[in-house]
């Protein structure tokens, strides 16, 4: 069982796709992230781990590999917690795997699945745009990432509702496109 998602790494204030791989395969029960993570990105496997334990969704008791391509590029910061779920999610089936691969995702994950705000919401709707996917990212930080107006962004503010979204039982709330200020809004 393999799947991918999307996320973003930054260099500097440039955001470059990032694709998040995850096999589910025999051997001794584990979950390993590689990829050149730093401490924040190899931690996403406990956060994860209670995320979806706080939904009622079991981990399989198979080996977990999240590979982050390109291995050869750095990647910090907590906002890997969201593509690592979803496309653990996939890979077991819970979600389909042509629907999370259509989007660009970040967000820190809270032990109890609340979606956190991360910095970089911008550059990686940037991105996403550049790619012609979608963005998913925590409700707080949807107003940013609508700044580019050119993709759909998503703003779930738990990893339940973004569940719901990718199955189909209803939307999260799209972020809207903050409009420029008139001549009144002085």
């Amino acid at each position: 069982m393999l799947a991918k998602a999307y996320t973003v790494a930054f260099e500097g204030i440039e955001a470059r796709l990032v694709e998040v791989q995850c096999a589910v395969t025999q051997g001794l029960p584990g979950f390993a992230i590689v990829g050149l993570p730093d401490k924040a990105v190899s931690e996403a496997r406990e956060r994860v781990r209670a995320a979806l334990g706080a939904l009622s969704i079991a981990l399989p008791a198979r080996k977990i590999t999240v590979n982050l391509s390109p291995a050869d590029m750095p990647k910090e910061g907590s906002h890997f917690d969201l593509p690592i779920a979803l496309a653990l999610l996939a890979a077991i089936d819970i979600l389909p795997r042509e629907e999370v691969e259509g989007c660009v995702a970040l967000g820190e994950l809270a032990l109890d699945g609340r979606l956190i705000a991360v910095a970089g919401a911008l550059p990686a709707a940037l991105a996403a745009a550049e790619e012609d996917r979608a963005l998913i990212c925590p409700a707080a930080s949807g107003a940013e990432a609508a700044w580019v107006g050119a993709t759909p962004v998503l703003a779930p503010a738990t990893l339940a509702e973004a569940i719901a979204h990718f199955t189909g039982r209803h939307p999260p709330p799209v972020a809207p496109s903050p409009r420029p200020p008139g001549p009144r809004d002085g």
